[in-house]
């Protein structure tokens, strides 16, 4: 694109800084409508599960209910409460949102298609991912309210305990991959698996952090049954309680942004990412797009979020670190062992 510009004549630094502003508008634009859409595709399924229509007026099918929803809290007033902190408390929602865009820098759609191709993509997305709980602490202490407080300490020991579990993920991924490279992680996948599967998630060795990994990012964008931050029953709205109009969809907005990035990152780094499923060139699908694929796998592991948000039962809070502490954290570090041993008698021949 740089090449693109300075073919009509500018210089480098201008065609450089219009390519990297065009880059970030090609991502953020489609991701906010996305955004939208998959609102509206969540709902459509808890209604399927539960026996009920699900949105049906707005729009033909009901395909224009968010937007709808959006223009409604864009017209809404923002109130502060009088005894918050006013400029924390309208930041927090700022910095949860500006998160999850940053991340879809290094998010490869296919080959070269990627805003920043760098060595240390996989450590910049969970070094920027892990600020987004900032968004939500910040928002619990400067509400200056009990349950968003308790909310906030309740979000910062969940960040904590699983974030470690995938970060020893993370670590058996690279062992095999042998890079930090995203697109170099994709591309290592192809033919994995007797030269026929592309995807890590195909090994017997990487399919349990695979499944780790799944439930871990649930807990990591507080979704159910994890939704211990804004548990209703206990928390009001959690963090989000003294929010309104466009500061509370910001939230949102950084929340399901934070969905798709999960959704994409199980699909890189353990089905194949932007690769077909098989790497057979029987049919095709070669010629299609690396972006669709990538596309369809993100749409599969979306559907297992929301199937499993309208179907599972919110963990008490004692479950949930269990789950973090006991479970997922031995069980990543034994894998870490068992893939390093692995690789030592196979890959380098110790």
């Amino acid at each position: 694109m740089t090449a693109t510009f300075q073919g009509w004549g500018l210089n480098y630094d201008w065609s450089w800084f219009l390519a990297t502003i065009a880059g970030i508008l090609l991502i953020a634009l489609p991701l906010m409508l996305a955004v939208a859409m998959i609102i509206y595709a969540e709902r459509k399924i808890w209604a399927a599960m539960a026996l009920r229509r699900g949105p049906n007026v707005v729009g033909p099918f009901g395909l224009l209910q968010s937007f709808a929803d959006g223009l409604k809290v864009f017209l809404k007033e923002t109130i502060v409460p009088t005894s918050a902190n006013k400029g924390l408390f309208l930041l927090a929602p700022i910095i949860s949102f500006t998160v999850a865009l940053i991340v879809w820098a290094v998010v490869p759609f296919d080959v070269g298609v990627v805003l920043a191709d760098i060595n240390v993509g996989l450590l910049y997305i969970l070094a920027a991912s892990s600020l987004g709980v900032y968004g939500i602490i910040i928002a619990g202490w400067a509400s200056n309210s009990k349950y968003p407080f308790f909310s906030a300490l309740r979000a910062a020991a969940q960040m904590v305990s699983y974030e470690v579990s995938i970060g020893f993920v993370l670590i058996c991924v690279v062992l095999y991959a042998g890079t930090f490279n995203l697109t170099q992680i994709v591309l290592g996948q192809q033919g994995h698996v007797f030269g026929i599967l592309n995807g890590y998630g195909f090994n017997p060795l990487l399919f349990p952090m695979a499944v780790v990994f799944l439930i871990s990012s649930m807990a990591e964008t507080f979704r159910t049954p994890f939704d211990l931050t804004e548990a209703e029953s206990e928390l009001v709205a959690g963090f989000q309680t003294e929010y309104s109009s466009m500061s509370f969809a910001l939230f949102w907005l950084g929340e399901y942004g934070n969905v798709i990035l999960m959704c994409a990152l199980n699909a890189i780094l353990f089905w194949g990412g932007f690769l077909p499923f098989l790497n057979i060139d029987l049919i095709p699908w070669f010629d299609i797009p690396g972006i669709v694929w990538l596309l369809i796998k993100m749409s599969m592991f979306f559907f297992i979020f929301g199937w499993v948000r309208a179907t599972v039962p919110r963990y008490r809070y004692d479950q949930l670190m269990r789950l973090g502490w006991k479970i997922f954290l031995p069980l990543s570090l034994f894998f870490v062992f068992a893939i390093s041993l692995w690789l030592m008698l196979t890959r380098y021949g110790a």
